[in-house]
């Protein structure tokens, strides 16, 4: 932003300007927030984007306010025509126009997409890189049958990071192994209702219903009778496919349920498929078990 030419004041205002919007955007997403005193949208827009900008603090966002009555030589360079108008600034250019988010949601909304596409420097993204291979330990310990081990591993990222969603998710998931499933319901109802419905949290949810529609301990002897004298008997199959969930055999159950949709697509109303998606978001959408699975299924469907 030149100044030659301009008089004393717009040159004091470009050099604020540079000082508390450039400078800090090369690092930070810095919402500039044009208003007035006589603008009665702007006074009800000021206490919304302040919280924002607060909770979204510690993730890099930065709020800085002109008054356009007092700088309207930067005003008249971003070309705003109406106030309230709001720009996101990133390395001293504007990445995103949020004038049009009046509510708080809207504009959780908006900055969740901005975000993850620039390489802000902020405490929450070196906290999340620090957890990071955490998270992956959790994880892997939880899939090799250590609960116990998983539980104490989430529990700790929990701590450390108390909004973190993902040990949220796992820590239900742990509990969910030991088969402490109300401990886990009631750690999810605890959650905040911002990452309650999140990914993370979901797959546990689903991880507690299917551990409810299994019953432990079944003895598979005689299911395997019925239904070597009778191959088609869903119901047997079925019973097979949460009993082998129960005892920790995602393989088996699998086969069981994608028999039933083999044979059988409406059986029960779509039972079966949907107790093998059910399956398939506790295991976790992005585990190659579940993309190899999911081609069988698509293979049964679409033949």
């Amino acid at each position: 932003m030149a100044t030659l030419g301009l008089n004393e004041q717009d040159k004091q205002a470009v050099a604020a300007f540079r000082r508390d919007v450039v400078e800090p955007s090369q690092t930070k997403l810095v919402l500039v927030d044009f208003w007035a005193e006589w603008c009665g949208p702007c006074k009800q827009l000021s206490p919304i984007i302040e919280k924002i900008a607060a909770e979204y603090a510690d993730r890099g966002v930065l709020l800085v306010k002109i008054n356009v009555d007092e700088n309207r030589f930067i005003a008249s360079q971003f070309q705003v025509q109406s106030i309230p108008t709001v720009y996101a600034v990133f390395q001293g250019q504007p990445v995103a126009d949020l004038s049009q988010a009046r509510t708080e949601g809207q504009y959780r909304q908006m900055l969740d997409q901005i975000l993850p596409q620039l390489p802000i420097q902020s405490e929450a993204g070196q906290l999340a890189q620090d957890l990071a291979p955490l998270l992956a330990m959790g994880e892997e310990v939880l899939a090799g049958g250590d609960a116990e081990r998983a539980l104490s591993i989430f529990g700790q990222i929990g701590e450390m990071d108390p909004d973190n969603v993902d040990a949220a998710g796992g820590h239900v998931r742990a509990l969910v192994a030991l088969g402490r499933l109300d401990e886990a319901e009631a750690l999810i109802a605890a959650l905040p209702a911002e990452i309650a419905g999140q990914a993370p949290i979901e797959r546990g949810r689903a991880a507690i219903a299917l551990a409810r529609s299994a019953t432990p301990g079944v003895d598979l002897a005689p299911l395997q009778a019925r239904l070597a004298a009778n191959p088609d008997d869903l119901d047997a199959l079925f019973e097979l496919s949460t009993a082998q969930m129960a005892a920790g055999n995602r393989d088996a159950a699998a086969d069981a349920l994608l028999d039933i949709i083999a044979k059988d697509r409406a059986w029960s109303d779509g039972k079966a498929r949907n107790q093998l998606l059910q399956l398939f978001d506790v295991v976790g959408l992005e585990d190659p078990w579940v993309a190899a699975q999911r081609r069988r299924l698509s293979t049964i469907l679409f033949a």
